[in-house]
């Protein structure tokens, strides 16, 4: 990835819907080469999806939380491509300390949450999880 597809992917985090006009107006590159950015991105498995985010006020049935994770063995690489194929994982980031990943997790309601929990804590190489509920953001 260059500086380009992380612009790119920085755009489409703030307006999944933008057009590839406005994406490459923005880019200062051709439709074209914002086209082929996009295909390029998400066949390689940096893009996992797209999706509509709706304000946590109009969905008070939302549930956030953060969950740190601890992977076994040589299993890392493996657990990052899967976290990220999961679309209730918004972000991920790797981390010093006793967990080695820390995942932003947001689901529509409890019964979606528990599905995404439950998923992530039985993939393989993950041997250790907590997961903290987001209450209120201040």
């Amino acid at each position: 990835m260059d500086t380009v597809d992380r612009k790119l992917l920085a755009l489409l985090r703030k307006d999944g819907r933008a057009s590839l006009s406005a994406l490459a107006a923005e880019l200062n590159v051709s439709r074209g080469t914002v086209q082929n950015r996009i295909e390029r991105l998400t066949r390689d498995g940096v893009i996992a999806g797209f999706s509509v985010r709706v304000t946590e006020a109009d969905d008070p049935h939302a549930v956030r939380a953060i969950m740190m994770i601890e992977i076994t063995g040589q299993k890392t690489l493996a657990a990052i491509k899967a976290l990220r194929g999961i679309p209730q994982v918004r972000a991920l980031h790797t981390t010093n300390g006793a967990w080695d990943l820390v995942a932003e997790l947001h689901a529509d309601n409890l019964v979606e949450f528990e599905r995404v929990l439950r998923g992530i804590r039985a993939m393989d190489g993950v041997s250790k999880s907590e997961t903290s509920l987001l209450l209120t953001t201040l």
